[in-house]
């Protein structure tokens, strides 16, 4: 099933992401975990690539067993500033000879030192067009509430969105944000650029103190005053801190639902029970 369907359905869409292990290794341990995941009957599941596709197996691996063996849609990730044309291309045909027809296409992080003008792919756009024209994919691609932070401004920024929509992106999924009214604001600016089509909000509840310190290097979320005095009462206690961060995610969801917001895809960083609890807290909201 193709997710922009799930996503315009009628009833609130609640979906996870996983991502793949680095290594062979821990691929068992990963592949426990989604199942466990899985088995919540989430709207869909996504599946992270590693930088330059190094992981692009397992998460074609991964993505194929969410919806053969355990009956899920699967949203597979696909990165391009340092991948190839030639990797890209073979990464789509690995797709669509597993059966998976959704894809999240994004340009990724550029590696230090990268030499962004050498590339094959410089934009997510590009990637999102290169998609388009091999095969029969809905493809998804990623935004930014608080705006890129390579960005020069808000507006530039959803210029480069409407580029991505009319290449042929389905949907965005946005970067995680602590205050919903952001995400609001958001969204009215991007529908008064011209982008119609759906947002989806991610979220990530934030179970320990450690996380903050790496989000805020990832995105650079604005934190809410009430959202730091909860790190700052439970961070040391981590079962605190895990029912804390979990209340307060599943609060932002319910909020977003009740708000209008079709669809929530929530950053579960591979731990069933943070899910298990999320979709206990929003079971008679999504049913």
């Amino acid at each position: 099933m193709k997710i922009i369907d799930l996503i315009k359905s009628p009833k609130p869409t609640l979906s996870f992401e996983v991502f793949p292990p680095k290594t062979s290794q821990n691929f068992e341990s990963v592949r426990a975990a989604v199942e466990e995941i899985a088995a919540l009957r989430p709207a869909f599941m996504s599946v992270t690539y590693g930088a330059g596709g190094g992981t692009s197996d397992f998460t074609a691996d991964i993505a194929a067993d969410i919806q053969d063996k355990f009956g899920v849609p699967a949203l597979a990730h696909m990165t391009c500033v340092s991948s190839s044309r030639e990797k890209v291309h073979a990464v789509t045909e690995t797709l669509k000879a597993k059966g998976i027809t959704n894809v999240l296409a994004l340009r990724g992080d550029l590696p230090q030192g990268f030499d962004l003008s050498a590339a094959d792919y410089r934009y997510a756009s590009e990637l999102i067009a290169e998609i388009k024209e091999r095969g029969d994919f809905c493809i998804g691609g990623a935004c930014y509430p608080e705006a890129h932070p390579e960005s020069e401004d808000s507006m530039t920024d959803l210029r480069h969105l409407k580029e991505k929509a009319d290449q042929g992106c389905e949907f965005f999924t946005t970067q995680m944000f602590f205050d919903n009214s952001i995400l609001y604001n958001f969204i009215y600016r991007a529908r008064a650029a011209g982008i119609t089509v759906p947002i989806v909000a991610g979220v990530m509840p934030v179970t320990n103190a450690a996380q903050i310190k790496r989000i805020m290097a990832i995105s650079g979320s604005a934190l809410p005053q009430r959202f730091v005095r909860i790190v700052d009462r439970y961070g040391s206690d981590p079962e605190a801190m895990m029912q804390a961060g979990i209340a307060y995610a599943t609060a932002q969801i319910i909020d977003l639902f009740a708000n209008g917001v079709p669809a929530v895809h929530v950053y579960s960083m591979n731990k069933p029970e943070i899910a298990r609890r999320i979709m206990e807290n929003v079971s008679s909201i999504i049913a």
